[in-house]
Parts: C-alpha cells; sequence; structure tokens
C-alpha cells in the first residue's frame, strides 16, 4: 500500500498516514463504508449531491465530538442538496449512541472498521501507534457530479479542522 505523502503529527509526533493520495480536481474515490443499521452505503450514491465528508479519527474523543457537533449545527443551513456524513473507524453501534446522546441529527455517521477501504482510498488510514488502524482528521468536499473539490488533511491530529475553509469551498461549487 502506498505510504501519502501528507505529513501529520499527534501532539507533535509524527504518524504515518497510508493509502491514495488523492487529489482536488479528480473523482472522488468510491469505497463502501458501513451505516449504523449495518447495511453497506457506498459514496457514489451521493451523486446529485454535494458531500462534505468530515473524517474523525473517533467520535468519542474531545475534538472530534466539537467536530462533529459543529458540521451538525451548520448542516441545518446548507440546504438539501448537501449531505454532511462523518466518517470514522468507530463501530455502527457506537457510532449510532454517540449520535442519540450528542443530540447529533443533521450528520449521518458511518463507520469504516471493516476494510478501511475509506481510509485507503483517501490516504488518511493512520498506520502508526499509538492511533494505527485511526482515520487522521481531515475534510474533504465532493461536488454534485462526485469531483474532489476540496481537500484538508488536518496537520496536528488533536486539533480542529478549519470549518470556515471548508465551507467556503462548499459554497463556490
Amino acid at each position: 500500500m502506498p505510504q501519502a505523502t501528507v505529513t501529520v503529527t499527534l501532539k507533535g509526533n509524527p504518524v504515518t498516514l497510508v493509502g491514495n493520495d488523492v487529489a482536488v480536481g479528480q473523482p472522488a474515490p468510491d469505497c463502501a463504508l458501513v451505516a449504523n443499521d449495518l447495511s453497506e452505503f457506498k459514496l457514489s450514491s451521493l451523486k446529485g449531491k454535494k458531500v462534505i465528508l468530515s473524517v474523525v479519527p473517533s467520535l468519542d474523543t474531545a475534538v472530534c465530538d466539537l467536530q462533529t457537533k459543529r458540521f451538525n449545527k451548520e448542516a441545518a443551513a446548507l440546504g438539501n442538496d448537501v449531505v454532511v456524513l462523518t466518517i470514522s473507524m468507530d463501530l455502527p453501534f457506537a457510532q449510532k449512541r454517540w449520535c442519540g446522546a450528542a443530540g447529533v441529527d443533521r450528520v449521518r455517521t458511518l463507520s469504516d472498521y471493516r476494510e478501511a477501504a475509506f481510509g485507503k482510498a483517501y490516504g488518511v488510514l493512520i498506520a502508526s501507534a499509538p492511533l494505527s488502524r485511526l482515520l487522521a482528521r481531515s475534510i474533504f468536499v465532493v461536488d454534485a457530479q462526485g469531483v474532489l473539490r476540496y481537500k484538508q488533511i488536518v496537520p496536528e491530529v488533536s486539533t480542529e479542522p478549519n470549518y470556515e475553509a471548508a465551507l467556503t469551498a462548499l459554497k463556490k461549487i
């Protein structure tokens, strides 16, 4: 598996990302994820919608919690032609429990736990301890034709992303 070219850190210590190095302007990779009811969910099923892919290591951590709640709040104003997904390695049962406890109802959570297909396809699969097999904090914006229009891999895993930059990119498409 190729090593991604982006360098990220956890509390200043470098972590290795593996997978494909996707580029803005290219078709967004399709992959199968697991929905909260254990059904398969393909990203390609969202063609015709603008999509924010909000990627977090684990919903049960403070920054991931903040990121997902922020996008849940933003989703209310984005319109019906926009879908916001939060993708993590958390088990679908844990995602469903977390959404219920947090009152998150506008963001759909999907799990990459089975094959790490998303992490590999988007180059955000962490391959070094202590976060091995989690996903690096990142945001991708995909247009209605399925083309990747924005990519943000957060340089320090323990910090929040630049929400405004992602939302601005979404509004431009």
